[in-house]
């Protein structure tokens, strides 16, 4: 059947009602918990570590996201477990859950497309998670400079703001990646099973099978440093087909302006370059530029498939 008038027709209102019940959900206050607690924990651990360095560190401001001190880790290590949990509490019961309430051929009926209802449901956790990464952002911002008393510079200010437009889309693939499973499994139970599944395999086994398959692959024999140079190529290409290891990449780009690569480096490569010195923002920012576009490509794919997965799916109960 052809259709009529534009597919984004109550684009917005869904969008809207979406955002409501997110943010006036039990899911929210959680959330809100999480986030204090996150703050409160990174700014305690980094201040206690910096404050015997404010005078010496000219990006006093920066180490406020990359600091740990034991047993805490720092803001960075807290975010890589936060974010994919945050997004899979929003996405995995995001159509399964219409299903169940049998709420979805009812809200079809209404002149609403399926696309507007997919991409209003998928901004609405996007505008979730955006507005709870700006709370923690500035409650951390705001304590350290309470705390520490210092100034944070334009440049420092600048790559704050690309870590959290990072952070944004590493949140996204999650988010992503659970309304997919959310569309394929008709239970909420088993689409937030099978999300924690594939986040566990990429934060803990996944470095485990890279290595195992760069051993295979490119063996080394004896003390061979092209063999071992081959098998570390191997192992960096295929950790960086995992999210955690590209967001990972652009935070120690964005984060330490001391980075000048990222990978293994020859010494004729750093011929001319003056070490420890720091790189423009620009200059970081194009150091990171391809893992960042590889967390787009990745997003925009398996949300691309959960469109087609559920363009093709049976909505009538």
């Amino acid at each position: 059947m052809k259709r009529e008038g534009s597919p984004w027709t109550g684009l917005w209102a869904v969008v809207l009602k979406e955002l409501a019940d997110h943010l006036g959900s039990a899911r929210m206050q959680l959330l809100e918990g999480l986030i204090f607690l996150t703050a409160f924990g990174a700014t305690y651990t980094a201040v206690r570590q910096l404050k015997a360095t404010v005078a010496e560190d000219p990006f006093v401001y920066l180490k406020l996201f990359t600091t740990s001190q034991e047993p805490l880790p720092s803001f960075v290590a807290f975010l890589g477990f936060f974010l994919p949990l945050a997004a899979i509490a929003l996405g995995f019961d995001s159509i399964n859950g219409e299903h169940n309430r049998r709420t979805l051929s009812r809200v079809l009926a209404q002149p609403i497309y399926r696309d507007a209802l997919l991409v209003g449901k998928f901004l609405a956790g996007m505008f979730t998670l955006g507005i709870s990464l700006l709370a923690l952002w500035l409650l951390v911002t705001g304590m350290g400079l309470l705390v520490l008393g210092v100034v944070p510079s334009g440049e420092e200010v600048g790559r704050g703001l690309l870590f959290l437009l990072t952070s944004w889309a590493y949140a996204g693939i999650w988010l992503a990646l659970a309304m997919a499973f959310s569309v394929v499994f008709r239970q909420p139970a088993t689409s937030a099973l099978a999300a924690m599944a594939v986040w566990l395999f990429f934060a803990v086994f996944y470095d485990i099978v890279v290595q195992v398959i760069a051993q295979a692959v490119r063996p080394v024999y004896g003390f061979n440093p092209l063999e071992q140079l081959a098998q570390a190529r191997v192992s960096l290409y295929l950790s960086r087909l995992s999210p955690n290891t590209l967001f990972a990449e652009i935070v120690l780009a964005l984060l330490n302006p001391e980075v000048r690569a990222l990978g293994p480096v020859f010494i004729t490569q750093l011929e001319g370059a003056v070490l420890g010195t720091p790189l423009p923002v620009g200059q970081s920012l194009l150091l990171a530029w391809p893992q960042f576009t590889g967390m787009l490509a990745a997003l925009l794919l398996l949300f691309a498939g959960t469109y087609v997965l559920f363009q093709r799916q049976e909505v009538r109960a």
